[in-house]
């Protein structure tokens, strides 16, 4: 390189510099103001958040024993169920005649029909909380249904037998009823305004532990779980969750219950997924089932897939088509008598795009019976209006609990 052009880019480089220091003395004031009003700012957010959460007493989580003197005030209401089952139900429901009545076979073995009989009843644990003082447990439906024997110990050490006062398979969620009286109760809270990162407790029997406390936060509201139960939109928490929770209350840092603990994604490939019914659910429902009314649902009788794009490709539409596509018809139902056959791509219900089975869902459950909807769908790629008139939603297609109906 030559001389005069060592001095040209030692002189660029100079200039640069020069600049540099130029530009932090003549903004660096004003930068560093903006950056104070940006956390003055910041730090206001969190003072006000903090003194609206002191109200709930969310700051005092970690001061004292707050966890321990929920659960200590929870306790008393929470309950340990233990529940006999007939064994083999699958094997008894097999056999036509009666356990006494005929031949047997199963994988190609006689069953002997009076060693079948004699088969010790399956005993499984589960949770559930009081909730009114004279002796009503609210607890999953899965736990007590087809129950021979329902026992339940409360944390004083007392064990009574229960009896179903109602079961609602629709929820998952029943209604047992002991001899007892002035028993203690927890108090329901709400789910309505519940945010994802909320402190949650869970108290409940897993695996036979009776009243195990475990603290997490909501992981998240309004999750639809396909392959546990389409019908409630739950919410998510890390709080531990497992077997024998089921039944058990989730609860705030009021000591409120936020959920009914139902279910856990088990398996090496998750920890801490457990889901739980919204409060808000379940004390309606719990209020049904006590007063033995009959609680009525809109219906509309199909069960349906998203799309994909094999499956557009299958039905011979353009890979961008939105909607969802029913794959069955239930016989008899609203849907059967507007019109609706298999392979109709939902796209609108009253004007509302339909992107997943959830919307089509949680619309038709925010209407009442009776009430007249306006499909449009795509039939063979031609697009068609359909008028479907809700029904009330079948006692046996609640106990099914078909998990992709509506």
């Amino acid at each position: 390189m030559t001389n005069w052009k060592r001095l040209v880019a030692l002189a660029a480089i100079a200039l640069v510099f020069s600049a540099f220091i130029l530009d932090n003395k003549m903004f660096a004031p004003a930068r560093a103001e903006s950056r104070n009003k940006q956390n003055e700012s910041a730090a206001g957010r969190a003072t006000k958040l903090l003194s609206a959460l002191s109200d709930d007493g969310n700051t005092l989580l970690f001061q004292g024993n707050r966890i321990a003197d929920i659960a200590e005030a929870a306790a008393p209401a929470v309950v340990n169920i233990e529940v006999e089952k007939p064994s083999a139900p699958g094997l008894q429901a097999m056999m036509p005649f009666g356990p006494n009545g005929g031949r047997f076979f199963f994988n190609n073995r006689e069953i002997d029909p009076e060693r079948l009989a004699n088969l010790r009843p399956i005993k499984q644990t589960g949770s559930g909380f009081i909730v009114r003082p004279e002796g009503f447990i609210l607890t999953n439906a899965h736990v007590v249904k087809g129950a021979k024997r329902i026992e339940v110990t409360l944390n004083d050490g007392r064990n009574i037998v229960a009896t179903i006062v109602g079961i609602d398979t629709f929820s998952d969620l029943a209604v047992l009823k002991i001899d007892a009286a002035n028993l203690p109760i927890l108090q329901m809270g709400s789910s309505t305004n519940l945010r994802p990162g909320e402190f949650a407790i869970a108290i409940g029997s897993p695996l036979g532990y009776d009243h195990t406390v475990t603290l997490g936060i909501v992981s998240a509201v309004g999750r639809n779980v396909y392959d546990i139960n389409d019908n409630i939109n739950f919410i998510q928490t890390d709080a531990a969750i497992n077997t024998g929770n089921s039944g058990g209350p989730l609860l705030n840092l009021k000591g409120e219950v936020i959920g009914v603990n139902t279910a856990v994604v088990k398996g090496f490939v998750a920890q801490n997924i457990g889901f739980s019914i919204p409060v808000d659910i379940a004390k309606s429902v719990c209020d049904d089932l006590i007063a033995h009314k009959k609680i009525l649902r809109p219906w509309l009788g199909i069960a349906m897939k998203e799309l994909s794009e094999t499956m557009t490709k299958s039905l011979g539409m353009p890979p961008t088509t939105r909607g969802v596509v029913v794959v069955e018809i239930y016989p008899g139902s609203p849907a059967e008598k507007a019109g609706l056959r298999k392979q109709d791509v939902i796209q609108k219900i009253d004007g509302k795009d339909v992107q997943s089975r959830k919307d089509v869902r949680d619309y038709v459950r925010s209407r009442k019976i009776e009430d007249t909807l306006n499909f449009y769908i795509l039939r063979g790629g031609t697009g068609e209006a359909l008028a479907v008139h809700l029904g009330e939603y079948p006692d046996h297609s609640s106990e099914s609990s078909q998990t992709s109906e509506e």
